[in-house]
């Protein structure tokens, strides 16, 4: 029933998203749909607790507009709201007000000035209180005065009522509090409008059987963690499907460098039920300006920018995050950067997953230094997995995931997985299915070796895993003696063997076609003959 009731949620958002599709870009519209769910969310939110805390005297919320002691029980929720929510809206400001407001009378009643000033006022509700962070500019993207909406004001009034008016029909049903479905839905619309953003997708969205892989990669073996933190958090998705592999987790961590994904990020926390106190998303640049430098996460997971440009100050070298390395990745490839920050941030008990171009296992120069110096000198590295390729909206180049403990149990080695080979393809798009992704996890839990598919690389020669490594189609059989380059098929051996070729039965064919031919140019000589015409050779 639940599953029923998602899907049609979804595709009832889509169809209103759909609505303003063909005023404006995908990004554009994107941030004012998902903007509006946001409103009316809150909104629905504001309406139950009000009511639920008003029941005793026998009122609803509405009821408090008129009443003898309307500003003393205004105050009072207010108070009550912003603690408990983190914000506050007024009966008149709920979202279905104005939804019937623009639509009263089946006319099209102005609301644009009258939706902007609530809008501002559900941010200033939380000036002065510790939600006022969590909420401030949270609707900074929602430009009701842009031309985008409409030539003329009245343009943009019409479509902007047409939005609420659908969106005021559908029930999200928040008072089912063991249902996530709504949120579930806005995190299915982040997901459409990211498939259909090309190369922008990357900076704000991490497709969703990813984000299990490295969901399911940091929990193994827990039900239960006190942080979990992205450096790069775009949407938030990633954060998001962490929580969904463990029974409870005590706090969120984030950064997130575009002020637009980073409202995205916040609005979809919310969405998700995740209370103001136990999230801190942050809007900077996490390489050059980090926010939460002086804290350990227990869970860290990541989808950086691949190959994305950083200044590589050389001032770096005394961050501790850094220094100890002796070098810094290269500026033109920020790969090894965002590895070493999340290192620097992981608590003792933690695991950490990040997702990187193919390319950081095997190039050398700085960011073959640090890859030794991770091994070698730290033993953080606990398992390499090769992704397919065209799995990321926006670029078709395969990926792998690197999977990072401060404490190890496998000290002596590291596991190796080629999932690869291992995908459906839907449409233009390779993807995996539940039945690839429990493959993944299951190996790395396991820690078991298939052919052609996993392999436990000892990190040197001479270790007691050893003996578990096949030395065939390999360039040498340890990470050090392969001066640890990582590259997978140096100790996943996916060598495939050609079959053999019978000379004698080809000749026999190309005899066989020989006289096939000669007897066919003699068919067609007796008729060119017959007809009385030269032949064709």
């Amino acid at each position: 029933m639940a599953a029923e009731q998602k899907q049609k949620l979804e595709q009832q958002l889509w169809n209103i998203a759909n609505t303003l599709r063909g005023k404006m870009d995908a990004d554009d519209f994107r941030d004012y749909i998902l903007g509006f769910i946001f409103y009316k969310y809150l909104s629905t939110k504001m309406d139950l607790y009000a009511n639920q805390i008003l029941q005793p005297d026998g009122l609803t919320f509405g009821d408090i507009i008129g009443h003898a002691d309307e500003a003393l029980l205004m105050q009072e929720v207010k108070q009550l709201a912003i603690d408990k929510l983190g914000f506050f809206l007024e009966p008149s400001e709920l979202f279905s007000e104005l939804a019937k407001r623009g639509n009263a009378g089946g006319k099209n009643n102005f609301i644009l000035g009258d939706l902007a000033k609530v809008l501002t006022h559900i941010e200033q509700s939380t000036m002065g209180s510790e939600s006022e962070e969590d909420f401030g500019n949270l609707f900074s993207d929602l430009d009701l005065t842009s031309h985008k909406l409409g030539k003329s004001e009245s343009d943009k009034n019409e479509l902007i009522v047409k939005v609420l008016t659908h969106l005021d029909e559908i029930d999200f049903d928040l008072e089912n509090v063991d249902s996530d479905v709504l949120g579930d839905a806005y995190e299915y619309l982040i997901g459409q409008f990211a498939s259909g953003a090309g190369k922008k997708a990357g900076e704000f969205y991490t497709p969703q059987q990813v984000s299990s892989v490295l969901a399911q990669l940091v929990t193994v073996g827990k039900d239960k963690l006190k942080s979990v933190y992205d450096p790069t958090c775009g949407s938030g998705s990633l954060l998001l499907r962490v929580a969904k592999e463990v029974k409870d987790v005590s706090a969120f961590y984030g950064q997130e460098m575009n002020p637009t994904t980073y409202n995205l990020c916040r609005m979809n926390m919310i969405m998700h039920d995740v209370h103001y106190k136990r999230f801190d998303i942050k809007n900077e640049d996490t390489l050059e300006r980090p926010q939460h430098i002086d804290q350990r996460f227990e869970a860290i997971v990541a989808n950086p920018p691949f190959s994305a440009n950083w200044s590589a100050n050389p001032m770096f070298m005394t961050d501790d995050r850094f220094s100890a390395f002796g070098k810094l990745a290269p500026s033109s490839k920020a790969d090894f950067a965002f590895v070493q920050h999340m290192i620097h941030q992981l608590d003792d008990n933690g695991t950490m997953a990040i997702v990187l171009p193919h390319g950081v296992l095997f190039r050398g120069g700085a960011e073959g230094h640090i890859r030794k110096y991770l091994i070698e000198d730290k033993n953080y590295l606990d398992a390499v997995i090769g992704l397919p390729a065209n799995i990321f909206y926006g670029t078709s180049i395969p990926t792998c995931i690197m999977v990072f403990k401060k404490n190890r149990t496998h000290t002596n080695d590291v596991l190796f997985i080629d999932a690869s080979q291992h995908f459906d393809k839907v449409k233009t798009q390779n993807v995996l299915l539940d039945e690839h992704i429990d493959k993944i996890i299951n190996t790395y839990k396991n820690r078991t070796e298939e052919d052609k598919y996993s392999a436990i690389a000892p990190i040197k020669s001479g270790t007691d895993a050893m003996h578990r490594v096949s030395t065939s189609h390999r360039v040498s059989t340890s990470i050090a003696e392969n001066d640890y380059n990582l590259n997978i098929p140096r100790y996943v051996d996916t060598f495939e063997a050609e079959d053999s070729i019978d000379i004698n039965a080809i000749a026999n064919e190309i005899k066989a076609l020989d006289l096939q031919i000669e007897e066919n140019d003699q068919s067609i000589a007796s008729f060119c003959a017959e007809l009385n015409i030269k032949t064709p050779f």
